[in-house]
């Protein structure tokens, strides 16, 4: 993931913009859900076309959203339609879709072009309209908790799979256990991923992973803070430091899934990695992650290396010449 393409709603829209010339003349927007509903309407709205799901389309009756009253169906004036998804990579999930249209006939009656926003090298060609190339590996702030390479993430617990705990019921005893075992969950990932490293004491563990087994949360280790109080720990401002220090040493761990947005930041900086705030959708970390390998060249560190080790001005000089 050093190269690691991450695209918000904001460049999604964006991107629309600036490539809705390529877009041939169409009657009517089909999305693919669930990504493919978003770019959907985005286009709708820009061409003031209207815009359905391919269940919609297939069943042939559905609201026109230009015109709240009139519905739309296969005698309708709609001819030429666009049916969008988000992305293209294998088009395993395009072919799913093209099957289901020539079984319901769909193709005999519409002419139908089948497009996605993003490509990269070569999909373009298992699409009639690729908007713009973005490489893999990508992210995209939409549907973040389905990207496989959560296989390779670390999450924090509070904020991100349940809701954090308010004040009354952190009180270090029976309120916080209650929390635990009952927290409501926020984002369950649909992989099984790295592992969970949290700030929670080791001391309920117990409860943990009680609670993540019964909301079907896979992981390979539970990372806890251990050898401290829950005063220790706010006193020294400790959950940063923890999460860092885990996240650090997981060299195949490569995203870490934080909820404070100040901590996302640390753990980025503490870390040189990749740290996604669930809160505000940010990805923390991403310029420095692409420019690592240029940062840390075997020739900078050698220079480093050799310069700490010689303390001669002068000879360090000449090192540098070198």
């Amino acid at each position: 993931m050093s190269n690691l393409s991450y695209k918000t709603y904001l460049d999604l829209s964006q991107d629309i913009k600036a490539n809705i010339h390529k877009i041939p003349e169409i009657d009517l927007v089909v999305g693919i859900p669930r990504s493919g509903m978003i770019p959907a309407y985005m286009v709708g709205l820009a061409l003031s076309k209207p815009v359905c799901s391919i269940n919609e389309f297939l069943s042939g009756d559905f609201m026109n959203n230009t015109k709240v009253t009139e519905r739309i169906s296969f005698d309708s004036n709609i001819k030429k339609v666009l049916v969008l998804d988000d992305s293209i990579n294998t088009g395993n999930a395009l072919n799913k879709v093209k099957s289901m249209v020539e079984k319901a006939g769909a193709h005999n009656l519409y002419n139908i072009k089948y497009g996605a926003v993003y490509y990269s090298n070569g999909t373009e060609n298992l699409v009639d309209v690729a908007l713009m190339k973005v490489p893999q590996p990508r992210m995209f702030q939409w549907n973040f908790l389905n990207h496989s390479n959560l296989s390779k993430a670390a999450f924090d617990i509070d904020g991100v799979l349940c809701v954090d705990p308010v004040p009354e019921q952190n009180d270090d005893g029976e309120k916080y256990v209650d929390f635990i075992l009952n927290a409501k969950p926020l984002y369950i990932p649909k992989y099984r991923v790295a592992a969970i490293v949290t700030s929670r004491l080791e001391k309920y563990r117990t409860e943990t992973e009680k609670w993540l087994k019964e909301h079907g949360v896979a992981y390979d280790k539970l990372y806890m803070l251990e050898n401290v109080t829950a005063e220790e720990r706010r006193r020294n401002g400790l959950h940063a430091k923890h999460k860092s220090k885990i996240y650090k040493r997981l060299y195949d761990t490569n995203l870490f899934i934080e909820s404070d947005r100040e901590q996302a930041n640390q753990i980025a900086e503490c870390t040189g990695k990749l740290c996604f705030c669930a809160s505000t959708d940010e990805l923390f970390g991403l310029e420095r992650k692409n420019n690592f390998k240029i940062k840390h060249s075997k020739w900078f560190v050698l220079r480093r290396l050799l310069a700490a080790l010689v303390p001669v001005r002068g000879l360090r000089r000449k090192i540098r010449g070198v």
